[in-house]
Order: C-alpha cells, then structure tokens, then sequence
C-alpha cells in the first residue's frame, strides 16, 4: 500500500480539477444560462458522470491518503488513512467481469473502418414522420438526408447507436446489436466504443486512478467534434466544418480520423483490461465480504 501525505495527494487532486475544467467550467456556465451545446455538452448529459464527480481526483485502489477526512466518507474509502477498501472491490467484482469481458473482446478485433458516421443520419431517417434528436437545421434537407442514408451500406456495431435509430432506419442496419451481446460485436474502430473508454474508467472509479478516467475523458471528448462535424447536422454557426461522408472525399477525411482514435484507443482500452485483472485478483470470485461506508 502506498501512502501519500496531505500535501501530495492534495497537489495531485488539485492538478486533475484543473486539467478537466477546461471542458467543465464552460459546460456548467452554459448550464447556468440554460444553453445547449450539441457537440461539448454531450459528455455531461449522455452519460451518468456528473461535472463534481469528474472533478474530484481518486488515487485508485491501492494507494491510501493521510489526513483525508473527506475521502474517508467516500464510497468505496476506508479506514486511516484513507483507501479504497478491498471489500469494495470484491463487491464489485460483476462489474469487473464484464466490463473485462467487453473490452477484451474489442480489443481483440480489427478496427472496422466502413461506417462513415451513418449511425447519426440513420437516427434522423424520415424525421418528418419520427421526429429530430437536435434543433439544428439538417445540411442537406430532409430529402437530401433520407437518400443518403438509403444509398449507403450501413452497419452499425454499437447498440447505445443503434437504439436511437428511427424505425424506418433500424431494418437497414445489417447488424442488429442487442443490449446483453455487446461483446459479440464492439469493435476497436466504433466512434462510440472509443467514447465509452470514458463510460468504462468512470465506473471504476474510484478503483482506478483519475489519470486514466481524464486520459479517457479528452479521447471522448476529441471524438465528440468528429462524431457531430460527419453527422447531418449543419453546425457550422458553432464554427464546426462539416466531414461530407456522402462524397469519397469525405469518406476517406473520417476513416482517415477513425484509424488515429482506434489508435489513441487502444492503449487505454488495454490499461482498462490491465486494471480490471489487478482488481479481480484482489479477491477470490466467491469474495462476499461487506462494502462498509457507502456515503457518496
């Protein structure tokens, strides 16, 4: 067990808030005059990590804190000084399990490089009839926007994608992802895969390291831009030129980007796989020891 003084572990914390406020303090001060943002909100709206929680630091199980009361009521902390206890670790072994499941089975495929982005048009088919996700005006129409996503093959891997697909649209995708067999068909270049490394290192925490969850926060939030610059949506008022997938050169512009995320990715999925063994190692499988102080 490392031990970190108050000092040390306080200069640490403090250096994790500044590094994410550079996203944060412009999303909470959009929050506070009621503005949306559809390409830099989406990290705090979409997934469950609030802004406070992504701005308090956690050594990861492991290292223990002097003089840290605070922490010593965090869910998952125990004792003096404070650490993350190994009965929380073993209360989450489940988790540990699948989310290891998942991201070693990404990682052990090829980045699949074809999609073009077609999950977003897809969730905008005929949205005449089914309705639109955002309040921005379409680049091509509504009837420019339904060839597209018509005239293409489209083969979206990702479920949390493919739910938000209209009805008109759902029939063709040519893969059909389930909620309960993400680990038969994730793959490595999936924009959405490459975001939820975040989704994965924050429920961890606070078992892992804050390094690794901010490390995999900026990927996300890089992938964001890409993800809404190729979607249909003109953003250009919010100064986001857009990735033309319907044309080759646009086609080759956002697999060109896909291949360095699948790039940038692939380290931190295999940091996650690496600290998701050291924490099942911690405790055996039939571990059911209590969690102890659960307060948040």
């Amino acid at each position: 067990m490392q031990v970190l003084s108050g000092p040390e572990w306080r200069a640490r914390a403090e250096a994790h808030a500044a590094r994410v406020d550079d996203a944060v303090a412009p999303h909470l001060a959009r929050r506070a005059g009621q503005v949306k943002h559809p390409v830099h909100d989406f990290l705090f709206t979409y997934y469950s990590q609030r802004p406070a929680q992504l701005r308090r630091w956690h050594p990861g199980f492991g290292v223990a804190l002097e003089d840290a009361d605070e922490y010593a009521v965090l869910k998952g902390y125990d004792g003096d000084p404070a650490a993350v206890s190994a009965a929380y670790v073993g209360s989450q072994r489940p988790l540990l399990e699948r989310l290891h499941a998942l991201l070693s089975a990404t990682a052990a495929r090829a980045p699949q490089l074809g999609c073009f982005g077609l999950h977003e048009w897809a969730m905008v088919h005929r949205s005449a009839e089914h309705g639109t996700r955002h309040d921005w005006p379409l680049r091509l129409g509504q009837e420019g926007t339904d060839a597209v996503v018509e005239s293409h093959r489209i083969g979206c891997s990702h479920f949390d994608a493919f739910r938000f697909f209209t009805p008109s649209a759902r029939p063709l995708n040519t893969l059909q992802p389930g909620r309960d067999d993400r680990p038969d068909f994730e793959q490595p270049g999936c924009l959405h895969a490459g975001m939820d490394l975040y989704k994965h290192a924050f429920r961890l925490t606070p078992m892992v390291p804050s390094d690794l969850v901010a490390d995999c926060f900026d990927l996300a939030r890089d992938i964001r831009v890409l993800d809404m610059r190729a979607a249909p949506y003109d953003l250009t008022g919010l100064g986001f030129e857009p990735v033309r997938i319907e044309t080759a050169d646009g086609k080759r512009e956002y697999a060109d980007a896909q291949r360095g995320f699948a790039e940038r990715g692939a380290p931190l999925r295999q940091r996650l796989v690496e600290e998701c063994e050291r924490l099942l190692a911690v405790v055996p499988a039939v571990a059911s020891a209590p969690v102890g102080a659960q307060n948040s």
